[in-house]
């Protein structure tokens, strides 16, 4: 049978399977699971649960029920974003083991019956794994119904349209009436003024660039009753006011450390919830592998007013032991908010305002649009070298240090409130939630549920990617999880919101699509070779499909992907190679799906797949002039390090995470 494109909304509810019993292939896997969990000494995983899969790829999965051996009943919904190409869609019962799991029996349904849009509910008999033999009497109830994605209202509409009232089954919903500011890098220069028009007539005005770090000292410097910070790396040694020509009274040479202290000195409930790196050890003199400095953080807030709590990236307790310390070890929480009460011009009241991005709060990530290699290194970064490319690279040895871009955001309004429930989980799942102060509980704050009024109102929505093994707040029973827009992984509860956002974005996408990130690589299920490796997000094949419709429309559409030229690390390192290899694989991709649409339209002639996306990435050169910093010493001839300083250039670390689209 023929494979097709499912692309749209699948809506699929698992029953209940029966008569699994049947036959002594399940008392076989009970006796061995038990026996194998006897042997290691184990805690059991053991259970029945169900998978939905489209080709290679899990689309759904239930939670698993370990005393239903039989007649599992488990009555989950899915709401399932898909851009898969199949002949079958593919229903299994599984047991889990401590290791892996054994496939029970599977049922499979043609994706063209899938693709007609009916309702297709019904008992599915059960086949062996390969499907060659019919397994007796055991059967599997289900119910499908599919969604083109250009049934969709919205498909095409473009991003701002009235009658949108945001991301659907999503856990924060659309708030109104707020107000959002944006932030390129940490810092601007004095003389960076980008002529932007803003407004007509009276209302005419130009756009004035803000800078992050001198705002967020400002706002951390004013609250008054709470800070809370969530954070991949918080270090407390970096000043966040540097530059000498916009020097803010009293700023100078305080670190974010001291500033914290004072400001829980002062009365304010300072909560820091940071990542504990599990290689944070005294041989690597506790920064860890990542360099994060989660030890010295903590150690330097001890017996202070500041409370502060490492944060590891628990697994959920039904993985196994390997599992769960892979997890432990490979995964981060990588979250950057900051969360706080702020004054409001000409009231007496406060108000809650949250900072939300990609920037960090330590050190390498001072930086402005000029992106300084050499020549203020002995001022500027001079306590604050980063350079992680290029090995064994110190202020010693000079420069290049590592260049930073990267985006941020500050939120006013009712969805800084969602900013703060999500710390305010985090805190209560990992911390002692006795700290925490509410902001309902504060007198004289704005509720919840205040709007900014005028032509600064915004609609703003959160999102975020997180599971129960790190947040309060989920739902105790799976199958309620679809209505607060969560899903199920066995027994574990996922917020995948971010990729949803992206794809609703895409979906809408009308003119282009701007991205900038960190990475680029997934929609692993359709790529010619590694489609196991886990890549799994639809972003890269919704892009694509997007490039294709609009070649069969025959209309215009452009995207544009920035990108760093390598992700952080030592170029020929294991990990870089691996990334660098899946964002090829990716790429490629990509442009045979959209060169392939060309010859089908007969328009390969006219234009190239480049004609409708492109990869960048950026770098910087910088002219030696005389004063530069002169390093006591040199790299070690013939290096890359050597090569970069020779030549005085490198590349500019793309950081951020965003997209715009039209």
């Amino acid at each position: 049978m023929a494979s097709e494109v499912v692309h749209g909304q699948l809506n699929a509810t698992i029953f209940e399977a029966r008569h699994l019993g049947h036959g002594s292939i399940l008392n076989l896997l009970e006796k061995v699971g038990e026996e194998v969990k006897e042997l290691l000494h184990l805690e059991g995983h053991n259970g029945l649960y169900a998978t939905i899969d489209i080709g290679i790829a899990r689309i759904a999965r239930t939670r698993v029920l370990s005393h239903e051996p039989q007649n599992p009943i488990w009555n989950e919904s899915f709401h399932i974003l898909c851009a898969y190409k199949s002949s079958y869609l593919v229903v299994s019962v599984k047991k889990g083991l401590e290791i892996s799991a054994e496939v029970i029996g599977r049922a499979q349904i043609p994706i063209s019956e899938i693709l007609t849009g009916d309702v297709i509910e019904g008992w599915y008999d059960l086949y062996n794994e390969d499907f060659s033999e019919k397994l007796r009497k055991a059967q599997i109830h289900v119910r499908l119904q599919f969604k083109h994605v250009s049934e969709d209202p919205y498909w095409g509409s473009g991003i701002r349209d009235g009658d949108f009232h945001g991301v659907q089954h999503v856990y924060f919903k659309q708030r109104k009436g707020c107000r959002v500011k944006l932030y390129q890098n940490s810092h601007l220069s004095e003389h960076y003024s980008p002529r932007i028009e803003l407004g007509h007539g009276e209302e005419r005005s130009f756009y004035r660039p803000p800078r992050l770090w001198e705002e967020l000292y400002e706002y951390l410097d004013g609250a008054k009753h709470f800070i809370y910070i969530a954070g991949w790396s918080v270090n407390t040694k970096i000043t966040l006011v540097r530059d000498k020509e916009r020097m803010i009274s009293g700023a100078e040479g305080v670190t974010l450390g001291e500033l914290l202290k004072k400001k829980a000195e002062q009365g304010v409930r300072v909560l820091v919830l940071i990542w504990e790196d599990r290689t944070a050890v005294e041989v690597l003199r506790n920064q860890g592998l990542m360099k994060t400095h989660c030890d010295e953080t903590f150690e330097y807030f001890k017996g202070t007013n500041v409370y502060c709590f490492l944060c590891p990236r628990h697994a959920d307790h039904s993985l196994s032991p390997f599992q769960s310390a892979e997890i432990a070890a490979e995964f981060t929480h990588h979250q950057k908010t900051v969360s706080l009460d702020a004054s409001i011009q000409g009231s007496e009241n406060r108000q809650v305002v949250s900072f939300v991005g990609g920037i960090d709060l330590c050190d390498g990530r001072y930086d402005n649009e000029i992106h300084p290699l050499f020549r203020t290194l002995n001022t500027v970064y001079r306590d604050d070298f980063h350079q992680n490319n290029y090995k064994d690279a110190d202020l010693e040895h000079g420069g290049p240090r590592e260049p930073w871009h990267d985006a941020h955001s500050k939120i006013q309004g009712p969805a800084a409130y969602d900013v703060v429930a999500n710390f305010i989980q985090r805190w209560t799942k990992q911390a002692d939630p006795s700290l925490l102060l509410k902001p309902d509980d504060l007198p004289g704050l704005l509720p919840p549920d205040a709007h900014i009024e005028g032509p600064e109102s915004w609609n703003v929505q959160i999102f975020r990617s997180i599971d129960d093994a790190s947040v309060v707040g989920f739902p105790a029973n799976p199958s309620d999880a679809p209505e607060l827009g969560l899903v199920t992984v066995k027994d574990q509860v996922i917020d995948k919101s971010i990729e949803c956002a992206y794809i609703e974005a895409i979906r809408r996408a009308r003119d282009f699509i701007y991205i900038e990130n960190q990475y680029f690589f997934g929609s692993c299920a359709s790529w010619d070779r590694d489609q196991d490796c886990g890549c799994l997000h639809l972003i890269p094949i919704e892009i694509a499909l997007k490039i294709v419709s609009k070649i069969k429309a025959r209309e215009r559409f452009s995207v544009y992907v920035l990108n760093p030229m390598w992700p952080e690390g030592i170029p020929e390192g294991d990990t870089v190679q691996a990334i660098l290899n899946w964002f090829r694989n990716t790429a490629r991709m990509m442009y045979k799906m959209i060169g392939e649409a060309l010859r089908e339209e007969g328009l390969d002639h006219e234009f190239r797949p480049t004609d409708y996306l492109n990869f960048f990435c950026v770098g910087n050169r910088e002219v030696k002039l005389p004063g530069d910093y002169v390093p006591p010493e040199r790299p070690e001839e013939g290096t890359d390090y050597w090569n970069a300083q020779k030549h005085r250039r490198t590349m500019i670390y793309v950081h951020a995470k965003l997209m715009i689209g039209r």
